[in-house]
C-alpha cells in the first residue's frame, strides 16, 4: 500500500525538477513490480484529488502499460459516483492500463453509524471478483522496458539500412 500524503513534497519536487527522491523511487518501483493495482482516491471537485493525479503525472511513462487496475473512490454523496467513469477510467486508459470493468464508489452514507452499508460490501465483493478474474486472465505481468524496446528497434532499423538492397543496381 502506498499512501500519497507522506510523499506530497517529493511528488511536487519531482514535478518541478523531473527528479524523484529515494522514497518516491521506492513507490514507483513498488507500482512497477506489481501484477495489478488498486487505485483509490477521494472525489474532489467532481474528479480525483490533485495529489493522486500528480503521482500518476510523475510516475515514469509505461509503468502501468498492460497492468490490471481496479479503480475506486470515496465522496460525500452518491452524486459523485461518476468520478469512476468520467475521470479515473479515462486516465488509466490513457496510461495504457487494463481497467477492471467494475469499480467501487463509497459515499458518506456507506460508512454510517451502523457499521457501513450492505450495499458497499456487495459492491466491493463484485469488484474484487471481477478484478481477480482480470488478474488471472492477464497472468503474471512482464514489466515493460520502453527504452530497451526502442533501442532494439533502432538497432534493427540500422542493421537493415546498412545491408545492401537486393534490388539495388550500381551504374558507372
Amino acid at each position: 500500500m502506498i499512501e500519497l500524503r507522506p510523499l506530497g513534497h517529493a511528488i511536487i519536487d519531482a514535478m518541478l525538477t523531473g527528479l524523484a527522491n529515494a522514497e518516491l523511487e521506492f513507490a514507483f518501483e513498488t507500482v512497477a513490480n506489481a501484477d495489478g493495482l488498486i487505485a483509490v482516491t477521494p472525489a474532489f471537485n467532481v474528479s480525483y484529488s490533485g495529489l493522486f493525479k500528480s503521482f500518476f503525472d510523475v510516475l515514469p511513462q509505461e509503468t502501468l502499460y498492460d497492468m490490471p487496475v481496479l479503480i475506486a473512490a470515496t465522496g460525500g454523496t452518491e452524486r459523485h459516483s461518476l468520478v469512476l467513469e468520467h475521470a479515473l477510467r479515462p486516465m488509466f486508459s490513457y496510461l495504457h492500463a487494463i481497467v477492471a470493468p467494475t469499480g467501487v464508489y463509497a459515499a458518506t452514507n456507506d460508512f454510517g453509524a451502523h457499521g457501513g452499508s450492505v450495499g458497499l460490501a456487495e459492491r466491493i465483493s463484485k469488484a474484487a471478483n471481477d478484478f481477480a478474474r482480470l488478474l488471472r486472465a492477464c497472468g503474471n505481468r512482464t514489466r515493460r522496458d520502453a527504452f530497451t524496446e526502442d533501442l532494439t528497434e533502432m538497432q534493427r532499423l540500422l542493421t537493415a539500412a546498412s545491408k545492401p538492397s537486393e534490388d539495388a543496381t550500381v551504374e558507372d
